[in-house]
Formats: C-alpha cells, sequence, structure tokens
C-alpha cells in the first residue's frame, strides 16, 4: 500500500500561506507537479500514492472516477493562483507524473497544462514533461501530447529482459519503450527520457548491461537509473519475506551501479545526480533540479506534495477524499510545516551533495567541516573543487552517498 504521509500542524482550509513563503519569490524558480494517481495494474515493487480500479470501488469511487479527473486538477490549480495571489512569476518546469498519467486521454493532460498556462503562463522555454508507460501511449497519442505543449516524455523502460519485467510486475513486453523513443522523435518531442532499475532479485550482470545497451541504442538523452527499494508493505517485499525470491545485497548495487557509470559515459552520457544522466546540459530534467535545489513548486493532485519559501506541505491522499475537498471549495492539503533555518541548511546539503555541481562547505557545520576533510582524505570529495570551497562526491563517494551525507549534516 502507499506510504503514509508526514506528520504536520493543519492546513488552512484556504490554503492560505504564512505572509513569508513569498518573501523574494521573484529570485526563485516555480514548476508545478501534477499527479495522476491511476494505474492499470499495481507493480510489485511501489509503494508510490496510486490505485488501480478495484482499490477505488467503493467509498468514494465516483469521486475518484478518471472522468472527471482533470477538472479536479484544474480546480486545484485555479487554488493555487488565489493562494499565490499576485505572485508575478511565470511557470519555469511542468511535471506530471503518477502513476500512470496517459492512462487519461491525452485531451485532458492538455487540459491540466492548459490551466496553468492561464492562470500563471509558462516561462519561454518551459520544460513540459509527462511520465508514460510503454504499453499506455502510440504515436497518435504522442502527437496529440506534443500538440498541447509537452516537449519532454520519461517513459518507464526499468530493464530489457522479460523474466526481470516479470519480477517487477511490469505489463509491457521488452522492446516497446526503445520503440516508444523513435515515436516520441517522431512525434517532435525534444526530450525523452528512459527509466532503468537495477538490483531486481534474479537479474545478472549480463542483464543489467543488455538493458544499458537497449536504452542507449533506442536514442534518448537523458538515462536515470535507480536501485531497486525494497519498500515494506509492497507485494514484492512479502515475497522476498516467503522466500519466494532472493534479496539483493548492497554489493551488488554497487557493481551494477560502476557499470552504468561506465556504460553510459562511454555513450557520451554524463552524471549531473547520483541517479541521473544526461547527453548535454539542456537535456538534463529541469523540474528534478527544482527538488534538488529548494525551489518552489505547486504539487497538485491527491497525496502531492509542495514547497514555498519554506512551507513544505501535502494533500489528502485519497482520490475521492481530494476531489471532495475541492468540491466543497476547501483546500486539498492535509498538514504542512514551516521549515527553520536549521531544517533548510540540512535539506541542501542533503540534496545538493547528490549532484555534480555540490554543495557549498561553508553550509556544513564544524563538525560536518570535518567530516568532509576526512572523506576528501579517504578518497569520497573530488579535492579540486574542495579547494575551492565545493563538496563534491568522487566516484567512490556516489557508491558510499547516503553514508557521506549522513556525516556532513551532523
Amino acid at each position: 500500500m502507499p506510504s503514509a504521509l508526514p506528520d504536520g500542524e493543519p492546513m488552512p482550509d484556504d490554503g492560505a500561506l504564512p505572509g513569508h513563503a513569498l518573501a523574494a519569490a521573484a529570485g526563485r524558480p516555480l514548476g508545478f507537479y501534477l499527479h495522476v494517481p491511476y494505474c492499470a495494474t499495481r507493480c510489485g515493487y511501489c509503494d508510490f500514492n496510486t490505485y488501480t480500479a478495484s482499490e477505488l470501488r467503493g467509498s468514494g469511487g465516483a469521486l475518484a472516477s478518471r472522468d472527471n479527473y482533470a477538472d479536479t486538477v484544474v480546480e486545484e490549480i485555479r487554488l493555487a493562483r488565489k493562494v499565490l495571489g499576485d505572485d508575478p512569476r511565470p511557470v519555469e518546469t511542468v511535471f506530471v507524473g503518477g502513476g500512470t498519467p496517459t492512462l487519461l486521454p491525452a485531451a485532458d493532460l492538455g487540459r491540466m497544462l492548459a490551466a496553468v498556462r492561464e492562470e500563471f503562463g509558462l516561462a519561454p522555454g518551459a520544460e513540459i514533461t509527462t511520465e508514460a508507460n510503454p504499453d499506455s501511449v502510440d504515436p497518435r497519442y504522442l502527437s496529440e501530447l506534443r500538440a498541447a505543449g509537452y516537449n519532454r516524455v520519461s517513459f518507464g523502460m526499468q530493464s530489457a529482459r522479460q523474466h526481470v519485467l516479470k519480477i517487477l510486475d511490469r505489463t509491457h513486453t521488452p522492446g516497446r519503450p526503445e520503440a516508444c523513443v523513435g515515436e516520441a522523435r517522431a512525434a517532435g518531442f525534444e526530450h525523452v527520457n528512459l527509466d532503468l532499475i537495477y538490483g531486481t532479485p534474479g537479474e545478472s550482470d549480463d542483464d543489467w548491461r543488455a538493458s544499458l545497451d537497449a536504452a542507449l541504442g533506442a536514442g534518448p538523452d537523458h538515462i536515470s537509473a535507480y536501485a531497486l527499494i525494497v519498500e515494506e508493505g509492497t507485494q514484492l517485499a512479502r515475497r522476498i519475506r516467503r522466500g519466494e525470491v532472493p534479496m539483493t545485497d548492497d554489493d551488488v548495487h554497487a557493481d551494477r551501479y560502476l557499470i552504468a557509470e561506465e556504460r553510459l559515459t562511454a555513450a557520451g552520457f554524463s552524471w549531473y545526480e547520483v541517479s541521473n544522466w544526461a547527453t548535454t546540459e539542456a537535456a538534463r530534467c529541469r523540474h528534478n533540479e527544482l527538488y534538488w535545489t529548494g525551489a518552489d513548486w505547486w504539487g497538485a493532485g491527491p497525496g502531492a506534495h509542495s514547497h514555498v519559501g519554506g512551507v513544505r506541505w501535502w494533500n489528502v491522499k485519497h482520490p475521492g477524499a481530494y476531489a471532495q475537498a475541492l468540491g466543497e471549495g476547501r483546500s486539498p492539503g492535509a498538514g504542512r510545516e514551516i521549515l527553520a533555518d536549521e531544517d533548510r541548511r540540512v535539506e541542501r546539503i542533503l540534496l545538493e551533495l547528490r549532484l555534480a555541481d555540490g554543495c557549498p562547505l561553508d553550509l556544513l557545520a564544524p563538525a560536518g567541516a570535518r567530516a568532509a576533510e576526512r572523506a576528501r582524505a579517504d578518497g569520497l570529495l573530488e579535492s579540486g573543487p574542495y579547494e575551492e570551497g565545493r563538496a563534491v562526491l568522487t566516484l567512490r563517494g556516489r557508491l558510499l552517498a547516503d553514508a557521506v551525507v549522513r556525516d556532513l549534516v551532523d
């Protein structure tokens, strides 16, 4: 089942933010995340806030219908305009995620984007992305998305091997994601990403190399590669606990990461975040960079999280409760937290250290600064950037990124 929401103070019914949240807003980028919570089937490893048709039957089911979902999201976008008031910023990035956004008609995704454009305006060259399952689109659908204004698409490939896809409960067939890249290019998409997962039980090094080679051969300009995390409460966690499939250990994950770095770098890709590689700076996911650099974004949809000026909030999870709140003229926010300066400092270290640009050493407390010096001596931080006042992970440091971060935030 989807993971639980965090604790926090109640969200005002009108969604109003503290006066300080928009201070100096003009100097921060603004993005929108639009969550589509529907899936045809639930993947065994997924704990995202998503729902299949059978899970939406019963209480709240009518309100949670796909048929009127786009209208509900449009209502939240209009609420965002009221809450942000005369904030003059045009939106620089829009990212539609899920779930499987492309289970909705392309016209619905177009209407959601049109609402952002009408209420806020889009900055010149704005990045407009949607996620898509390979078996949920065809050339016509992609052409309709492109005509609606989408210019970037991210396909969930995960693996090129059928037995790996089966363990993950993915429904597409090997070769379909690669074909989707060609269809997206033909439709006029400027940027195309493929998501990969490594460390699935039963996957071999050769399976992983084959997946990387297949992804590269398709011609995307961005590849994300994530280690499989087995979340409690998922079907995969239950299968591992019953001994039906083996757990993959950290050493295997490290080996697979090194294989990815070697293959992707040789193909002309460069890492810019620990799990993300792009062919050029223009091919990077600018929306994710908003998250990693602490910019502002409004998350619309059930369970979506938002951040504006040091205030973070999250929506109710169930699509029915989400639609009911907006239908009654209330914010769908379930709770919020106002980040103290120390919270924001720590979060900057946590997120920026994962970037190829690293984080400023002057963010570190004395104990963290001593840990950074040890990390540099141990080959976990690059010496050149360190001398220039930045903590930048080496390749070995990327393998141990979580441990390095823990030391630096002390």
